[in-house]
């Protein structure tokens, strides 16, 4: 019986991913990579660093949200500036639309 059902089963073969490094070598031999590429992702832009001072009850406000969220403190301060840049801007269209 088990090998009448492992007929039904259709197999299939995946290659296996290439690595960064890899595709960077054939890059610098000067071969084709294009293949590696879809155009369909979205360039992100080199993250820049900075430090921020908060107050104490701040930072307590910021800990609690993230473990509440269960993500990282980084992860909510950047949730809510996003949030806060998304009203700006729409408040600034309002504006200029009066």
């Amino acid at each position: 019986m088990k090998g009448r059902l492992g007929s039904f089963i259709k197999k299939t073969s995946r290659k296996k991913a290439a690595s960064a490094e890899a595709i960077a070598t054939k890059a610098e031999r000067g071969e084709d990579v294009s293949r590696y590429f879809t155009n369909r992702g979205k360039m992100m832009q080199p993250i820049q660093r900075i430090n921020l001072d908060v107050t104490a009850d701040m930072l307590q406000e910021l800990d609690r949200a993230a473990s509440e969220l269960n993500v990282s403190r980084q992860a909510v301060i950047k949730v809510f500036i996003r949030y806060a840049l998304d009203q700006h801007h729409m408040a600034e269209q309002a504006r200029r639309n009066k």
